[in-house]
């Protein structure tokens, strides 16, 4: 399984695993999956949702990360300086946190109706908490 099905609101994206740049993240989120949560709009990385994980350790390291995903380019936070989520950005990012700028795995990739990236997102801001759900393809 290398694609994933993502349900985020009304709206529905095919997004493809990393596994080439980010092994271990995308064989850990295989492990969770089917993965249902709520997502909520960021407060200092600009146009993206997040799903704040807190403290959960899931044994992750760094891989494939970056401060500047594109939209569609979903990140994982493994934990350090802030607590682990994940990023599910829509427009222009730069992740951060209270403590300043972060880097996240890219281990995911939206593929399709990126035009409803933007949609979700400003649902998210204005409407507040959606609902997602990722699952195997």
């Amino acid at each position: 399984m290398d694609h994933v099905i993502i349900t985020a609101g009304p709206h529905r994206f095919t997004a493809r695993l990393e596994d080439a740049l980010a092994p271990k993240t995308c064989a850990k989120f295989r492990s969770l999956m089917p993965y249902r949560e709520r997502i909520i709009h960021v407060r200092w990385s600009g146009e993206s949702c997040w799903i704040p994980l807190g403290d959960l350790d899931l044994g992750l390291g760094f891989e494939n990360h970056t401060s500047f995903p594109a939209p569609g380019q979903i990140l994982l936070y493994p934990g350090g300086l802030s607590e682990t989520e994940i990023l599910f950005p829509y427009g222009s990012v730069c992740f951060a946190s209270k403590v300043g700028q972060l880097a996240g795995n890219h281990f995911l990739t939206v593929l399709d109706n990126l035009e409803n990236l933007s949609t979700l997102g400003k649902m998210t801001l204005w409407h507040g908490a959606q609902d997602i759900l990722f699952e195997a393809a």
